[in-house]
């Protein structure tokens, strides 16, 4: 009985877009997909319509409708006021898992890692790429980092699927929890929490500066890594490149009702139009999009088609083949013309399945009593830290005291030391000793810092949870 075509979304998208989804698309369909595309209009043409999504109506609801996006690169204009697309496609489908292999092809790409086959999976909508952003003094912007504990379980548990499915053995989760020990120290925490549902599978950690380095030095020790949104993105291209060409990588954003597939290099506007640009990342990412729909059968096919002509010699000018560099066009039909062979250097693909995005079947953790404890008040201030602490205790009443005053993280008051290089964003922090503080007592404090011409920027309050600080205490303390 012969399956019924699956729709998804299609975006041409901008710069050699247009000409390699064209490839991708011919390829797929020779190669047996059954898909029902929907074309949807994308990125600088939508933006020029006034549509500061880049996105269309018609667009989010075939999104919506299908469940699955197939988009070829997309241009973010320069400026300020527009997000990248691809951000705002993550966060509001909430495709919370970037899964992106990274797998060396040598001796038909040149790679210095012959053996190198990893994935990494990226967390997708959280950490810095909230977009939070503030310009707060003169000299100071400020970038609000979020991370919870939800996020943080939903891709750990996803990482650890993902290998399982794959018959992968390790998992490598990397994060920089030495300094930002809350919030990396969270995502660090929930992984090994979780990996414990997983005792088949081996877990690690790595700090992300030295995983970065290995993955450089030696990419062929890992097998699947996790790391947060930031981390991930920058060590994906690292990988990328190592394995031997951005323009080979494909990339996978999966959520709980829909998922994107795109390559991950970018528009690159400068050959469009040339019929030089290489479809590979775009057409590998098809791959995993037909094994997420339950086309695995006709993935495994066009791989093995793809991985013969890379065997021949043939691929675009940046894939460095053995032969004479092709075009977009001709490349096409070298990888349509070996349907149904299989690779004899390269390892043959076999059909695989795809994990489902995880649902978490952990009761939530009961909730810890919070109580707060103080108030950091931040201060735009330009002038020295013994002035500006002797203004603030005059601000001292009931319960609420001066315990310090730090700039960029640094304590600077009391005992700071002349050397530190201090700008005029201060971070001045009242407490009562640990003890509970009403939250009046605080409002009434900044109320007093304004009657004293004190220019505060914005409070955070300091809050306990079950009796442990959930706040930093700062360099020199």
């Amino acid at each position: 009985m012969t399956q019924s075509a699956t729709p998804i979304t299609v975006a041409r998208g901008d710069g050699v877009g247009p000409e390699i989804m064209q490839a991708c698309l011919r390829i797929l369909e020779a190669g047996g997909a059954r898909l029902a595309p929907e074309f949807i209009e994308l990125g600088e043409a939508v933006w020029r319509q006034g549509h500061s999504s880049g996105m269309t109506r018609e667009g989010w609801e075939s999104l919506r409708r299908t469940g699955v996006f197939y988009k070829a690169p997309v241009a973010t204009p320069q400026g300020g006021g527009v997000k990248s697309i691809n951000v705002t496609i993550r966060k509001s489908l909430g495709l919370f898992a970037n899964v992106r292999p990274c797998t060396a092809y040598a001796p038909f790409v040149p790679t210095r890692h012959p053996s190198m086959d990893l994935v990494i999976i990226r967390e997708n909508e959280e950490d810095l790429y909230a977009g939070i952003e503030h310009r707060q003094t003169q000299d100071v912007v400020q970038c609000l980092k979020l991370v919870t504990r939800p996020g943080c379980e939903r891709i750990a548990r996803y990482a650890f699927e993902f290998a399982r499915s794959q018959g992968r053995k390790r998992v490598t989760c990397m994060t920089k929890d030495n300094i930002m020990k809350l919030t990396d120290g969270l995502f660090r925490q929930v992984f090994e929490e979780v990996g414990q549902d997983y005792p088949d599978i081996a877990q690690d950690h790595m700090i992300i500066d030295i995983g970065a380095a290995r993955i450089a030095d030696s990419p062929e020790a890992f097998d699947v890594i996790l790391a947060p949104n930031l981390y991930g993105d920058i060590i994906s291209d690292i990988a990328a490149q190592v394995a031997g060409s951005v323009g080979l990588a494909p990339s996978a954003n999966i959520g709980a009702r829909c998922a994107m597939f795109e390559a991950v290099h970018g528009s690159a506007p400068d050959i469009a139009g040339q019929d030089v640009a290489n479809p590979s990342g775009l057409l590998l990412a098809g791959l995993m999009m037909l094994n997420h729909v339950g086309q695995g059968e006709a993935a495994a096919r066009i791989h093995n088609a793809w991985l013969c002509a890379l065997e021949d010699g043939l691929g675009t000018p940046d894939m460095k083949g053995t032969g004479e560099p092709l075009g977009t066009r001709a490349f096409t039909a070298s990888v349509i013309s070996r349907m149904g062979r299989s690779p004899h250097s390269l390892k043959p693909v076999s059909a695989r399945r795809t994990p489902p995005a995880p649902i978490s079947n952990h009761a939530p953790a009961p909730r810890a009593e919070k109580t707060t404890v103080g108030v950091d008040l931040f201060i735009d201030w330009r002038g020295d830290v013994d002035t500006l602490a002797a203004r603030l205790k005059t601000l001292e009443q009931g319960p609420l005291g001066l315990q310090m005053i730090t700039n960029r993280g640094v304590k600077v008051w009391p005992e700071g030391l002349p050397e530190t290089n201090c700008v005029d964003h201060w971070r001045c922090r009242f407490m009562n000793g640990g003890s509970s503080i009403p939250l009046k007592d605080i409002a009434a404090l900044t109320v007093r810092a304004a009657e004293a011409g004190l220019e505060f920027i914005k409070t955070e309050n300091l809050c306990a949870f079950d009796g442990q600080p959930g706040f930093s205490l700062g360099q020199g303390q």
